[in-house]
């Protein structure tokens, strides 16, 4: 097994102290610690958008945006700042519940910022229909509390909080056009001594729209006397970050581009958090876009000079860095073995793998561990046949880890034999998606290969019946997905021999994320009882 769990009892006295030692999953994909003290850039090659982090002790923790996807707010946890796990997903269901029952692509989480104050675990994140949120918890793995109403509106994006010195506690955020009619702004508001509550309308601190348009995603710190607002602008793909500086929180703000794409092949590298390490390092995290992979993960030193930072490196000296693709790795006291978010899993623990995320909130009855056989068994269930894919809520996804990797999956299905046309797969989804798929007819169970242009929009499938098969034996499914998101589909009935189908499929992003991969199972018809898929694994190759 990839992945496996072993705990170990020790027993002194009365006192039972449990262990569990979790062995480090190591991508075959992609990873970017070099094994000699570098590392190279990404450290994560995977949609991991609008990260934050913070160091409380020797861990540092990120969070990222996850947007309609549930479990979300994933939290990862490193020692080193290179080598990652994800360590769990603070937000098992979004509010309004009503609401993200159903697929609402691009909605949802936005950009978070996590915090820990008065030995407390806090994240904060935007709805952007909804308003502002926090959550807290004692121990960063959880369990999580609901998520609080900070402020309710439309448009209100990007919070991020401080503790003043005296004890006042503020909250910086930006202000989404689409929703609020106004953007390229940047307020500071006061919150009550909890955090759990904005206590005034705040004040506007930053105009962006002559210099820095588009200026989002700020990060609130205090150092030296001065207040600094890091904040993006320029577009996601083509920004820069910018930070802002003042001796009063309210400004005025001066402001300077400390990193910038320059020379580099690092398009708009920016929006992310400053930590630092145990020995006085200071450095920078951020996302890049890179398309179909979504918002990679970047890792830049950073130093400070006269009290602004530079981030990356400045070969001419004058204040403002270039991302850097290779770096000797923080020093953080001592070497860690090499780690990676999980992408493989095979099935065989009493809960999936923490990379796994659905369409919109999930249900009880869409997937079991099936301990018995060491599965994931996923029950069909009912799909809007005016619809598609895309709007299915019940569909298993995980994010694109490399820029070349294979993803295979063995299955068993066993239909409903009342029912036809239920349907279980592997899929790239996009606005445009791809899947290869068994489907049950009258006279038996056939291998499909379906494609969906412009499924956002609410075009149908199309879709190409292949071979029939024998459906009381394993298949194994796969799609190699080479440079540039480029996939390929196949089957095959022996686990060695593939047959490729359709032609290659051009993957597309989705609303704000990268292209995924994952699994689904779906029916078109009412029953009270439906059939199922037994997945024996997945893995990433």
């Amino acid at each position: 097994r990839l992945f496996f769990v072993r705990c170990l009892l020790i027993f002194f006295g009365l006192t039972g102290i449990s262990t569990c030692l979790i062995a480090q999953y190591k991508s075959k994909v992609w990873v970017a610690d070099n094994g000699d003290g570098t590392y190279k850039n990404p450290i994560i090659h995977a949609d991991y958008s609008d990260p934050d982090a913070i160091r409380v002790g020797n861990d540092y923790y990120m969070v990222s945006s996850s947007f309609e996807n549930i479990p979300g707010l994933p939290i990862l946890q490193s020692k080193d700042l290179v080598n990652w796990k994800i360590l769990t997903n603070a937000l098992i269901k979004q509010p309004p519940f009503d609401v993200f029952a159903t697929p609402q692509h691009g909605k949802g989480v936005w950009a978070p910022a996590i915090r820990h104050h008065n030995n407390q675990f806090l994240i904060y994140y935007p709805d952007p229909d909804y308003g502002i949120y926090v959550i807290t918890a004692q121990n960063p793995a959880g369990p999580w509390s609901k998520p609080i109403l900070v402020e309710g509106g439309k448009g209100l994006i990007d919070p991020c909080p401080l503790w003043d010195d005296d004890g006042k506690a503020y909250l910086v955020h930006g202000f989404a056009g689409s929703r609020a009619g106004i953007k390229s702004i940047i307020v500071v508001k006061t919150l009550n001594a909890s955090g759990t509550e904005v206590t005034n309308d705040g004040k506007i601190v930053f105009d962006g729209h002559e210099q820095d348009p588009t200026i989002e995603g700020p990060k609130f710190y205090k150092r030296n006397g001065y207040y600094y607002i890091f904040a993006p602008a320029g577009g996601v793909a083509t920004g820069w970050q910018l930070v802002l500086r003042s001796k009063h929180i309210y400004g005025p703000y001066e402001r300077k581009v400390v990193l910038a794409q320059g020379a580099s092949p690092t398009n708009g590298p920016h929006q992310g958090a400053w930590v630092n390490t145990p020995s006085g390092e200071d450095w920078f995290l951020h996302f890049q876009d890179k398309g179909v992979y979504g918002r990679i993960v970047h890792l830049q030193p950073m130093k400070w000079i006269n009290d602004w930072p530079v981030i990356g490196l400045d070969n001419d000296g004058d204040g403002t860095g270039e991302p850097v693709l290779a770096y000797k790795k923080p020093n953080v006291g001592k070497t860690y073995p090499i780690e990676t978010p999980q992408e493989s899993d095979e099935f065989n623990e009493l809960y999936i793998g923490k990379q796994w995320q659905w369409n919109a909130n999930s249900r009880a009855t869409w997937a079991f561990m099936n301990i018995s056989n060491g599965s994931l068994r996923l029950f069909s269930d009912l799909i809007d046949t005016t619809r598609n894919l895309w709007w299915a809520p019940n569909v298993l996804l995980q994010k694109f880890p490399a820029p070349v990797f294979t993803a295979t999956t063995k299955l068993s299905f066993t239909p409903n034999e009342r029912l036809q046309n239920e349907k279980v797969g592997l899929t790239v989804l996009g606005f445009s998606y791809a899947a290869i798929a068994l489907k049950s007819k009258k006279d038996g169970v056939y291998v499909t290969y379906t494609t969906c242009k412009d499924a956002d929009s609410g075009k149908l499938e199309q879709e190409k019946t292949l071979n029939k098969i024998d459906a009381k034996k394993p298949i194994y499914l796969r799609v190699k997905v080479s440079n540039g998101g480029m996939c390929q589909f196949s089957y095959s009935v022996n686990g060695q021999d593939f047959t490729n189908v359709g032609e290659p499929f051009q993957a597309e992003v989705g609303r704000w994320i990268g292209a995924k991969v994952g699994i689904f199972i779906t029916r078109q018809n009412t029953i009270n009882d439906s059939g199922f898929a037994d997945f024996d694994w997945f893995r990433i190759e």
